[in-house]
C-alpha cells in the first residue's frame, strides 16, 4: 500500500532464501512466504511461480516496514513467472521485481493497472526487461506456468483500482491468492468450483496511517479483520488458510494466532498455517 520507489536495495538475510528455493525438490507443490503479500510456489517439476514479491522499506513515517528484508531481488535467478495482485506499491514494484525479471527472462503477469506502474516506473528502460515479458491479463482469464494452470479472479478490494486474484492449480492441489482481498459474494462460486487446499488471506487491524497527502492520521483498514478472514476462508471451502500481511506495516500487524477462535466454530478451514517470513509449506 506504500508509494516509495527504494532506490537500492539491501537484504538482511543475504542469498540464502532464494539458494534454499533454488535448491529445493518438492514433492508435490512447496510454498515459502515471502512476508508482507509474497510467495513463492514451486512443482516438482522445478517450476517456480512468484507472487507479490516485495523487498522495498515502504515510506517512513507513512509506512514503516517491520520485517527483514529477505532477499535481494538481484540474487533470484530461478523463476518462471512473477504474478502480480494489484497496482499498490507493496504488490507491484520495479526495484523488488524487474531485477527478478531481467535475471530469469521470467513472464510478469498483472491487470491493466499494474502494467502502467511498469511504464511510471520504466522497467523496459531502468532494468534489462523486454516488453514482451509484459503481460496484461483479467479476470476470467487462464494462462499456464509449467506445471501450474492459473485462473484469474475476481477479489474485492476497495482501496485498488484493479486487484485480481489467482486460483493456481497444480495437479490435485489448488492454491488461492486473492491478494489484499476482502470477502466477496463470488467466493462461494469460487469454492464450489476449485477443490482449494491453501487459502492465502491478507489479514491485519484496524490502525492510524497518515494520510498520502495532508499526513494526518487517518483510521485506516486495508486487511482483512479475523471475521472477514475466516468467512473469506469459509466461502472458499479451503481446508487451510494461511494469513499473510500481518508482519508488515507498523500500526496494522495483527496476531495470527487470534485467528484459531474465530476458525473454530466453522466447518472451514479445517486448519490454520501460520507461518512467518522464510518460512516453508508444503501443500
Amino acid at each position: 500500500m506504500s508509494d516509495h520507489n527504494d532506490p537500492q536495495i539491501t537484504s538482511d538475510w543475504g542469498d540464502w532464501l532464494p539458494r534454499t528455493i533454488e535448491a529445493a525438490e518438492p514433492d508435490g507443490v512447496a510454498l515459502w512466504y515471502l512476508g508482507c503479500n509474497g510467495f513463492v510456489l514451486k512443482g516438482s517439476d522445478e517450476t517456480s511461480v512468484w507472487i507479490d514479491p516485495y523487498v522495498g522499506l515502504g515510506d517512513p513515517p507513512r509506512t514503516v516496514r517491520m520485517i527483514p528484508v529477505p532477499f535481494d531481488p538481484h540474487d533470484v535467478y530461478d523463476a518462471d513467472a512473477v504474478l502480480a495482485t494489484h497496482e499498490h506499491t507493496d504488490h507491484t514494484h520495479g526495484p523488488s521485481q524487474a531485477p527478478i525479471l531481467a535475471n530469469t527472462g521470467a513472464p510478469f503477469y498483472a491487470a491493466d493497472d499494474s502494467l502502467a506502474v511498469t511504464d511510471d516506473e520504466g522497467w523496459t528502460e531502468h532494468w534489462d526487461v523486454e516488453a514482451d515479458q509484459l503481460h496484461e491479463i483479467e479476470e476470467g482469464d487462464s494462462f499456464s506456468v509449467g506445471g501450474f494452470d492459473i485462473d484469474v479472479v475476481r477479489v474485492n478490494d476497495a482501496d485498488a483500482t484493479h486487484p485480481v486474484g489467482y486460483v493456481i492449480q497444480y495437479g490435485d492441489t489448488t492454491v488461492f491468492h486473492g491478494g489484499d482481498t476482502k470477502p466477496h459474494d463470488g467466493f462461494a462460486e469460487v469454492g464450489e468450483r476449485y477443490d482449494v487446499d491453501l487459502a492465502v488471506v491478507a489479514f491485519g487491524s484496524v490502525g492510524r496511517v497518515p494520510d498520502k497527502e495532508t499526513r494526518e492520521p487517518q483510521r485506516t483498514r486495508w486487511y482483512s479483520d479475523e471475521n472477514q478472514a475466516v468467512e473469506i476462508a469459509e466461502a472458499l471451502r479451503a481446508d487451510r488458510m494461511l494469513p499473510s500481511h500481518w508482519d508488515m506495516w507498523k500500526g496494522l500487524t495483527a496476531d495470527p494466532t487470534a485467528l484459531h477462535e474465530h476458525a473454530r466454530g466453522f466447518d472451514y478451514p479445517e486448519r490454520l498455517e501460520i507461518v512467518e517470513i522464510g518460512d516453508r509449506v508444503d501443500v
